[in-house]
């Protein structure tokens, strides 16, 4: 028969022999290629979640803006382009009668007075006259304003009395307000108004 100590060595070679630790050099270029195969993958990975932390701090930092602190959005230019009337500008062919007329009516004199322009200043707003040869006695109307009187009724019959022409007669277009307008002796369309809204600042 055959001693212990023979089986246990039969037994001991008929085992796996255990994998052999590489060399020195061989464990560098197993690096190099570990290295290499998962370079990219895990710069894109770790590029990718520093990104999205990097946002949720960002979210999570920023401190919503109350309604009433915002900043207000500009109003357009064009809402509040007009500041009132200025001038209203009347093309006449003969600046010296027309200067006259102009001169009874208001009851005052021009405050500018030029071969050019002569201008009224009526209750703080400029009536015009503008020299134009080809100014006709019955234009069409365009851009009819409207002047502001105490007394409509008064005021058209006065008009109509100096020399002027009906082209809107007097009416109550609702509110107490009258409107109504001539046609000078010079072509323009003349309005008056009478408008319990608005003072009238008498001059």
């Amino acid at each position: 028969m055959p001693n212990l100590r023979s089986r246990r060595r039969s037994r001991r070679g008929s085992k796996k022999s255990a994998p052999q630790p590489a060399a020195p050099g061989n464990l560098a270029d197993v690096a190099k290629k570990t290295s290499r195969g998962i370079k990219l993958k895990t710069l894109s990975t770790v590029t990718l979640l520093f990104a999205l932390l990097c946002l949720a701090a960002f979210a999570a930092g920023r401190q919503p803006i109350p309604p009433g602190e915002r900043a207000p959005i500009p109003e357009m230019k064009e809402g509040r382009m007009f500041l009132g009337l200025r001038t209203a500008a009347y093309q006449v062919k003969d600046l010296a009668k027309a200067k006259a007329w102009y001169a009874k009516v208001t009851g005052i004199q021009p405050y500018f007075d030029q071969p050019y322009y002569v201008g009224f200043n009526v209750g703080g707003f400029e009536l015009g006259l503008v020299p134009e040869e080809g100014a006709t006695e019955n234009r069409r109307p365009s851009g009819v304003a409207y002047w502001g009187v105490q007394d409509a009724h008064a005021a058209y019959g006065r008009l109509l009395e100096l020399g002027a022409t009906p082209v809107e007669p007097l009416q109550d277009v609702g509110g107490g307000i009258l409107i109504g307008a001539v046609h000078d002796p010079f072509g323009n369309v003349l309005g008056v108004i009478q408008n319990p809204n608005f003072k009238i600042a008498a001059k």
